[in-house]
């Protein structure tokens, strides 16, 4: 029961984390008060902190099997995981505004929508297919809570911050929407778009890549489950 009760805890520690500074405008008087690196230096620590409190509970967590694993399900975030490092990468500094790493100050420009027409949330997206991916082949309860909370968390804020954008943006709102989407692949199969961004997106994913490939074989050590069926 007190396993049930510490992945409980760190799991709503972590989701306030990320729900309580956006209330009340709190996060924004926090930055205007400690300026913004100040303000991201610590609040990525503390969310590192929280969600390696997260990690080590639900390890700990009585063992609930709801489906099984199989050897090939694991493929499917092996197959998933550098897509989320590419949109990661290419996401930070987005130069669309109301998502989540988009540039300070961003301003949509409609003859150059760039990653946004690929994905305007690919933050959210990676999130979303980083849980989605780990979902399928964790089926214990308490890795179902944690990857299917964290699905839904992504879903909900693209669904807000679109929410914002045709609020914010007025009558540019509609062009913004028909330039950018969730997810397409239709501006990948045009050279037009290829001339535009492959310049300063071939970096990112490159840099995404190597990262993922970094990362890969220390999954063992930190998580503490092989990811290679």
């Amino acid at each position: 029961m007190n396993d049930w009760l510490n992945f409980a805890l760190s799991l709503a520690a972590f989701l306030s984390s990320h729900i309580i500074p956006r209330i009340g405008g709190l996060r924004d008087r926090l930055i205007a008060k400690l300026g913004r690196q100040i303000y991201f230096s610590l609040y990525g620590a503390l969310s590192l902190v929280l969600f390696a409190w997260v990690i080590v509970a639900v390890g700990a967590a009585p063992r609930v099997e709801i489906w099984p694993q199989y050897p090939w399900m694991r493929w499917i975030p092996n197959l998933a995981m550098p897509l989320v490092f590419v949109l990661v990468f290419c996401g930070l500094g987005l130069r669309c505004p109301n998502t989540l790493g988009s540039k300070q100050g961003a301003e949509f420009d409609p003859s150059d929508p760039g990653i946004a027409a690929v994905s305007r949330h690919p933050l959210l997206l990676a999130l979303l297919i980083w849980a989605g991916a780990h979902l399928v082949v964790n089926g214990e309860l308490a890795h179902v809570i944690l990857f299917g909370t964290f699905a839904s968390f992504p879903l909900i804020a693209m669904w807000g911050f679109d929410r914002k954008s045709a609020r914010l943006m007025g009558e540019h709102a509609e062009t913004f929407f028909a330039l950018t989407s969730w997810l397409s692949f239709r501006p990948l199969m045009r050279r037009h778009w290829w001339r535009q961004n492959l310049g300063a997106l071939a970096p990112r994913c490159l840099l995404g890549l190597l990262c993922w490939a970094a990362l890969l074989p220390l999954h063992e050590a930190v998580i503490g489950a092989w990811p290679f069926p």
